[in-house]
């Protein structure tokens, strides 16, 4: 099994189009939210290169899960824009692999934020969703 090096990186790229944008989050009457790149995309794409980086480290029947991000969202987006995000690999906080992620667009960082995900076997965690489905 390869490994990943404290300081290596990986980054994923995105043009944000309208189903990225907070607009499409409503789900009630009033709510209303801007045309702009979501908070909960941002994320998204701060977990994907963070996976990415860690597929290497993943042995057969095995997946990487988020376990906790703590990230600032600082700068809007607009539909259009291309959007690079990037993961460096911290190395272990107990069990649980760091990760430092940023985000930016043409006009700078958008945003920033610490990442933790552990390794799980894909089928252990499949029957414990299933025993939560009540």
């Amino acid at each position: 099994m390869a490994t990943v090096a404290i300081g290596d990186e990986a980054e994923i790229r995105l043009v944000v189009a309208p189903e990225h944008t907070a607009a499409r989050f409503g789900l009630e009457p009033g709510e209303s939210y801007p045309e702009v790149m979501a908070t909960a995309v941002m994320v998204r794409e701060m977990e994907r290169a963070a996976a990415k980086l860690m597929r290497p480290l993943l042995a057969p029947g095995e997946l990487s899960v988020g376990v906790r991000v703590e990230v600032t969202h600082a700068a809007p987006t607009p539909v259009g824009a291309a959007v690079v995000t990037r993961a460096r690999y911290l190395g272990l906080d107990g069990r649980l692999h760091a990760f430092e992620v940023w985000a930016e667009d043409p006009g700078g960082e958008i945003g920033r934020g610490r990442h933790l995900r552990a390794i799980v076997a894909e089928a252990r965690l499949l029957a414990g969703a299933a025993r939560r489905s009540g």
